[in-house]
């Protein structure tokens, strides 16, 4: 794989783990939805909160760049790829809003990237 091919794919998981970040502290402002009748009156401050606007403006961006890694590659290693995201959004949770992460989880990330590698070999 190009190294430009793969550097569009990597932008595009940092970018997407970096909008969830965002997503998570913006509703960890807003606070935790029950129910229905809490959930529209959250959706003001949902929408009002810069966290969520960035979360959600950020995805938008990789949606764009995720256009270009299609233009470039095959779907059947482009997309699997994306999958890193969940490994590295394993590590952003422990280092930013210091989650106690399991070793299962851990071992499931390991899976995840060498089966990412399996399916770049060919």
């Amino acid at each position: 794989m190009p190294i430009k091919d793969f550097s569009l794919i990597l932008a595009n998981v940092i970018l997407t783990v970096t909008g969830q970040i965002c997503l998570k502290q913006g509703m960890t402002q807003v606070g935790r939805i029950t129910g229905l009748g809490n959930a529209l009156n959250s959706i003001a401050k949902t929408f009002a909160n810069p966290y969520v606007l960035a979360g959600l403006g950020i995805y938008g961006f990789t949606s764009m760049i995720w256009l270009v890694v299609l233009s470039r590659m095959k779907l059947s290693i482009a997309y699997p790829m994306i999958s890193l995201g969940y490994v590295l959004s394993i590590f952003a949770a422990w280092l930013v809003f210091k989650e106690q992460i399991p070793v299962t989880r851990i071992v499931g990330g390991v899976v995840i990237c060498v089966g990412v590698y399996m399916v770049t070999l060919n």
